[in-house]
Order: C-alpha cells, then structure tokens, then sequence
C-alpha cells in the first residue's frame, strides 16, 4: 500500500515499474563503461574538464545503482539513500575543485582535438542513457536524484566540447580549467537540491508513521 510505505500512488508506480528499473541499468552500463573511456581521454588530452566529466560519469553509474536497490524501500530509506547522492555529489565537487586549483598553478597543454573528440562521445552516449529516463524524471529524492545526476552530465558534456574549441582557438588552458569549475558548480547546486527534497521527504515520512501511531479515537 502506498500509505504504508510513506510514498504517493504516483511515485509507487514509478519505483515499482519495469521499465523504470530497466533504464535505470542501461544508465548504469553506459555511463560506468564510458566514465572509465572518459577517464583515460582526460589523462591523455591533459584536460581537467575531460577527467571532472568523466568522474560525473563514474559517480553517476555508482549512485544510479543506489537508486536501483533503493526501489521497494520506504520513503525514509530512500530519502536517506538520495541524502547520501546529495552528499557523494559534493565530495565530488570537492574533489574536483582540488584538482583544478591544481591544475591552475600547472600551466601545462592541452591537447583540444582529443579532448572535443572524448567530450562528443560523452555527450552522444549521455543522450542515449537520458531517454529511457524522460518518463521518470519527476518523483520523490531518489527519483530526481537520478534524472539530476544525468541532466547533469549532458550539460557538462557540451560545456567540455565549448571548452574545447575554445582551447584549439586560442591556444591557451584557461577554457579548460573554467568549464571544470563551472561543472563544479553545477554538482554543488544539484547537491543542495537533492539534499533540500530529501529532507523533506524524510519530514514527510516521520510525520506519517508519527501519525500512524496516535491510537484512533473511540
């Protein structure tokens, strides 16, 4: 029943739909296979931008399989579960950061064919994984967790491919380093958001099992 887990008949039927948890693998198989080609065109084209975009990947393919052994749980438990994407999303965010104020200090090349070529592919590949996902992108904090996770990744692919023509025009790392910041960013805002739906979902389901305990009037 819908009121025993805490969760919307709209939002039951989305947790519990075949298709929801099929695109929820194909997002899983394609962006951890091509995070870890992503990875590599990063290390070899010295953007940072490439190696953010591929680590969204990663992190995108590893929470989304979060997502998938959350589905049947509680509203609690899935809000605790997109509570802690929230928080793997800033980690990230961190992370990154670091590594471009590095990057910053290191004035190295980069090599912007290669970087425009990794970043279409990326871009072509989170296309695919985002249309079995457009049905299900409203819901509770899992759900969104894990549409915002991919919108996410589109966005960054196409602000990696602008930052790469931008580096083959001028010759310099800067365009680079600004879109990593920029992706950086954009996990930061994500974070807050899946953060700010999950603590309200988790209020909703306290309240409801708070109010299945107040014994009925005779």
């Amino acid at each position: 029943m819908a009121d025993d887990c805490g969760c919307s008949a709209d939002e039951e039927l989305i947790e519990k739909s075949p298709g929801y948890r099929r695109a929820l693998w194909i997002v899983v198989v394609l962006n951890v296979g091509y995070g870890l080609i992503e990875l590599f065109g990063g290390y070899f084209s010295n953007s940072q931008a490439l190696k953010a975009d591929a680590l969204d990947f990663l992190g995108d393919g590893s929470i989304t399989f979060i997502a998938i052994l959350a589905i049947g749980w509680s509203l609690a438990w899935r809000a605790r579960a997109a509570a802690l994407q929230g928080v793997f999303l800033c980690v990230m965010a961190i992370w990154i950061l670091y590594e471009t104020v590095s990057r910053i200090l290191d004035q190295s090349a980069v090599e912007p064919f290669a970087m425009g070529a990794f970043a279409l592919g990326a871009l072509i590949v989170n296309l695919v994984a985002i249309v079995p996902l457009l049905p299900y992108r409203d819901g509770d904090a899992n759900v969104r967790a894990v549409w915002l996770f991919s919108r996410n990744d589109a966005i960054g692919n196409v602000a990696v491919l602008i930052a790469a023509g931008l580096v083959a025009l001028t010759g310099a790392p800067w365009p680079d380093l600004v879109v990593a910041l920029i992706i950086v960013g954009i996990f930061l805002h994500s974070a807050w958001g899946i953060l700010t739906q999950a603590r309200r979902d988790l209020r909703q389901a306290n309240a409801s099992a708070a109010s299945q305990q107040v014994p009925s009037e005779s």
